[in-house]
């Protein structure tokens, strides 16, 4: 059922209550996780299910296993003695009385999709001893204005972040991110950098934690040197990035195709330089050139604040339809909030009431709020508005039929439909889409019958095609000979080369061409581009001594190992060597 608390007084909204605020690179969300482990129970709440992974492995490292919990809208692991818990802004639990909380990137609070959210967390969430805002240095005046008595405390950047103008694609420097924002767009620029330079990891905001690690792994590893990814890395995911290449300007906010503002250009190009490593950022492919005042934000961390923050009432009435309704079209009286624009779970809501049936069913406080909870389902298989809607409908009718409960047999016949590794990367990310729906649903403990069953088989069947996505997504975009020789290359080790009796070569487990007697013939595959640069390269370095060792034994040879073709080719056991030409 929906949990619905009271909002705290403005009066007591600042006690106990730092916000940490500055650009990316300044260690907030480490030092949020160090002061959390010194209370003997915290909270967090981060952005996205990737970070909150993130999070949760680092806890779990220093805290142990059973200490730690997750807690997100798809995935639930909660120890029974756990002390800290990893959360989503949204799944954050509302009950936990806990010594330490935190909230991450709150400056998400001005979004008009998901704002309204964080402003929630932000007034409402508190630690029982600290609470620790953490974000922007452009959310300052409003903490100030709506969290009076908080502590703020501003931190710098570690290093540096220059501007680097204009580059071609083919032409950025090794360990880059490139940032576009679609599907379509990140996998065009990872396919022509496999072309040119041996391959590309790829990160969107849609793979699940297991193929985002797993792709992140062949980059942090140097598999491969390029990422190609959406605005998914903004998000305090800390990746080896030296250089922020913006292939594109414009994204889809959930309401309309927009340019990015410049605290979003900020929170990407901050990728670039970890630690006190500098960093720096500039344009690729179609994107347009950056005004040079915006440079000038980027590089020296200053932009304007932000001026009101999304606000939806919080403190919900479900004692019928149209209490709800009234509830949540509520507006804020207070300076520094505004309503936000009707989101997809109030939408949903409206396009499910048309259903006279449904309308029936939602009658009482305990159908409306179970109705609620079911518009709350993310859409996560995006085919279109009345398709979820229709979705809804069905799951209300199971939440409030004789059981109240989803049918075992069904949701197993949904599951079934993505229990299966074949197809290209776009099926198996329309299977992981779909499969994710009924992972929330089994994350439900009132929704389905046995849910430890249902999430252990909806956990199962989201690993196994994540790993195959992964596969396709290498397969498709790492050329793998390329990029193990080239890494092979950068270590300026001894290459190790195998030289078959037929005269294939292969250098690290990869075929490389064949040799001829003295001459080395280049696999065809390898083209002209950076892969055959790697590859010719590779094989030099691997058959010098090879090449040596052969002329050594070809200057000790007799008359009788040489024979002399028709053509004046002289042959060194059966192997052209060389060519006697008039002169």
């Amino acid at each position: 059922m929906t949990l619905s608390l009271p909002p705290l007084p403005p009066a007591r909204r600042g006690r106990g209550v730092t916000a940490v605020l500055g650009p990316t690179n300044t260690g907030k969300t480490t030092l949020a996780i160090e002061r959390m482990l010194a209370h003997p129970s915290g909270l967090i709440g981060l952005p996205l299910r990737l970070l909150a992974r993130e999070v949760y492995g680092k806890l779990v490292a220093r805290a142990g296993e059973g200490a730690v919990a997750l807690v997100t809208g798809e995935e639930k692991i909660k120890p029974p003695g756990a002390r800290y818990w990893v959360a989503t802004v949204e799944a954050m639990p509302l009950d936990l009385d806990v010594s330490f909380l935190a909230i991450d990137e709150i400056q998400i609070a001005g979004d008009l999709e998901r704002g309204h959210v964080f402003t929630d967390r932000i007034l409402n969430r508190r630690g029982r001893d600290e609470t620790m805002l953490l974000g922007a240095g452009t959310m300052r005046g409003l903490i100030e204005r709506l969290i009076p008595g908080a502590n703020i405390v501003t931190r710098p950047r570690f290093s540096n972040l220059m501007f680097a103008g204009e580059k071609k694609i083919t032409r950025l420097p090794r360990r880059s991110a490139i940032v576009a924002f679609s599907a379509d767009e990140v996998y065009a620029i990872a396919e022509l950098i496999r072309r040119q330079r041996g391959g590309a990891a790829v990160v969107l905001g849609a793979l699940s934690p297991r193929t985002r690690n797993a792709q992140v792994e062949i980059y942090q590893s140097g598999d491969v040197d390029y990422l190609i990814a959406t605005d998914a890395i903004g998000m305090g995911l800390n990746l080896d990035v030296e250089h922020v290449a913006f292939a594109a300007d414009r994204k889809f906010d959930g309401y309309q195709f927009r340019r990015l503002n410049p605290v979003e250009f900020a929170q990407i190009a901050g990728r670039a330089g970890r630690s006190n490593r500098d960093g720096t950022f500039g344009t690729t492919g179609r994107c347009p050139p950056l005004e040079d005042d915006l440079v000038q934000a980027l590089e020296s961390h200053s932009f304007e604040g932000v001026k009101v923050l999304q606000w939806r009432n919080t403190h919900l009435d479900f004692s019928s339809v149209e209490s709800l309704r009234d509830s949540l079209d509520q507006i804020p009286g207070e300076p520094g909030l505004t309503r936000s624009p009707i989101a997809q779970d109030q939408r949903v809501l409206e396009l499910v009431l048309r259903d006279a049936e449904v309308r029936a069913r939602a009658r009482g406080r305990a159908a409306v709020s179970r109705l609620w909870d079911a518009c709350l389902m993310p859409d996560y298989r995006n085919i279109s508005p009345a398709s979820h809607a229709d979705l809804v409908s069905t799951l209300f009718g199971y939440l409030t039929g004789r059981s109240g409960r989803i049918p075992s047999d069904w949701i197993a016949a949904q599951v079934a439909f993505a229990d299966r590794t074949d197809g290209d990367i776009d099926t198996l990310s329309t299977r992981i889409a779909h499969i994710r729906t009924w992972t929330f649903a089994a994350n439900r403990p009132d929704w389905v019958d046995d849910p430890v069953h249902w999430q252990a088989e909806t956990r199962r069947v989201e690993d196994i095609l994540s790993d195959a996505l992964h596969e396709r997504l290498t397969q498709r975009f790492v050329d793998r000979r390329t990029s193990v020789l080239m890494r092979r290359l950068r270590e300026n080790t001894m290459l190790e080369a195998e030289i078959t009796k037929t005269g294939d070569v292969t250098v690290e487990g990869q075929h490389v061409g064949r040799l001829e007697g003295f001459r080395f013939v280049p696999d065809p595959q390898a083209g002209d581009g950076e892969a055959g640069k790697a590859l010719r390269a590779a094989a030099a370095k691997a058959l010098a001594g090879e090449i040596d060792s052969r002329a050594e034994k070809l200057s000790a040879s007799g008359d009788e190992a040489f024979i002399l073709s028709n053509d004046g080719t002289i042959r060194w056991h059966g192997e052209a060597v060389a060519k006697l030409v008039g002169g």
